[in-house]
């Protein structure tokens, strides 16, 4: 069984997180059996730290799943995890906020999250059954009072640790200027090329840990693609290696001080992506990488539709 770094979480929390998650969100498609053995597997693997969200509907599969681990005595009991979920954005009020917890919290059959994250910087009308959207369905995130509704889950010691996700330096800003317990984390997209060299800079200078989604590309969803798998530079580092682009992928955001959370059910590639921690980058080849074109893969706009708050949102930095 592979054994996962961890690293320690600002002093808001005093906590530490493994630095590989592994995902579960829906894309694609799996069923339930199919999601609890590949959680399973993943444990038996060595990850420990399991990433959900409301919206994903996986919270129930992973709670399943949890439970399973602890009767098979793969884990003596759920505090060898570090759970993160995340409030969706239909939830994103304060008075909905210990609620929203509360009922990912009953998903998962759990007493606690270690982190729980607001998942967009914006607001959707509970009406929202699919996207894209109308753009009445979509407001401003009211940060001030929808983060009191999340330091209000940690003073209750509904989770152990508060963050964000998808959050520019811009909405990081206007969130600590209110924030008495300060975000502990920010989960945004980033790989090789989307590699967020401003929003590392300033998360570091506030001591707010960056977690990588899409460290991959989210090769078979509906918004990735291949291009890290398929990237000439990546693959020619990986050969050097005996590697593959995509544990050179995962190794360049591990070596920036930044965790991720990736996700695959295939038990092979579950293991590849814990072998990243016995070897190191060139600095000839970290240079490489650091001069790769940079495209974002996930926008708002693409997501939700091409309405203005999507497109200010996707224009911050």
């Amino acid at each position: 069984m592979a054994k996962v770094p961890e690293i320690t979480l600002s002093s808001s929390c005093d906590l530490t997180m493994p630095v590989i998650g592994m995902g579960t969100s829906p894309h694609p498609p799996a069923d339930p059996e199919t999601v609890q053995a590949a959680i399973i597997e993943a444990i038996k693997a060595g990850y420990r730290h399991f990433d959900t969200a409301f919206v994903y509907r996986s919270e129930q599969n992973l709670g399943e799943a949890i439970a399973k681990a602890v009767s098979l005595g793969l884990i003596k009991s759920r505090d060898e995890l570090f759970i993160t979920s995340k409030l969706w954005a239909s939830f994103a009020e304060r008075d909905l906020v210990v609620p929203a917890i509360k009922t990912s919290l009953r998903n998962l059959q759990l007493d606690y999250l270690d982190m729980y994250l607001i998942h967009w910087p914006l607001k959707l009308s509970q009406e929202v059954r699919q996207a894209p959207i109308v753009k009445e369905h979509a407001f401003p995130l009211d940060i001030k009072s929808v983060w009191e509704g999340m330091e209000e889950c940690q003073n209750l010691g509904l989770t152990k640790a508060i963050g964000v996700s998808n959050f520019s330096c811009k909405k990081l800003e206007e969130l600590l200027s209110c924030a008495k317990i300060p975000p502990a984390d920010n989960q945004v997209e980033m790989n090789p090329l989307w590699q967020q060299k401003k929003l590392r800079e300033f998360c570091k200078a506030k001591d707010i840990h960056i977690t990588a989604f899409s460290p991959l590309g989210a090769n078979g969803t509906m918004w990735g693609d291949n291009r890290i798998l398929e990237c000439d530079v990546l693959e020619e580092i990986a050969k050097a290696h005996g590697k593959t682009a995509a544990q050179i992928s995962l190794r360049w955001i591990y070596e920036q001080g930044v965790s991720l959370v990736t996700k695959s059910y295939n038990k092979e590639r579950m293991k590849q992506n814990l072998e990243i921690f016995d070897w190191s980058l060139t600095e000839e080849e970290s240079n490489k990488i650091d001069q790769l074109p940079q495209r974002k893969g996930v926008t708002f706009a693409s997501l939700l539709g091409p309405h203005d708050l999507m497109l200010e949102l996707d224009a911050e930095t």
